[in-house]
């Protein structure tokens, strides 16, 4: 399964880690995505995504599909 937001498209991010010594080795900091059901009124069935914690607050405000529309999204991972 890919490491990203469904709706948001978000992914890890790239960073140093830095030792006692002020050595820097890069690595890779993921997004922290979490599987979760949503439902979805117009298709009057529930929805499965793997979606970042920020877009879970999103869709709480906004609801599910204006959520997925304000994020850029769309209607093709809703229509699943």
């Amino acid at each position: 399964m890919a490491k990203h937001c469904q709706l948001s498209k978000k992914k890890y991010n790239r960073a140093n880690k830095v030792s006692f010594s002020n050595k820097h080795n890069k690595h890779k900091q993921e997004a922290n995505l979490q599987t979760k059901r949503f439902w979805d009124p117009q298709q009057q069935k529930w929805v499965r995504l793997r979606v970042s914690t920020k877009t879970i607050k999103t869709i709480t405000k906004f609801g599910l599909r204006s959520a997925a529309k304000r994020l850029g999204a769309g209607q093709a991972v809703l229509a699943k």
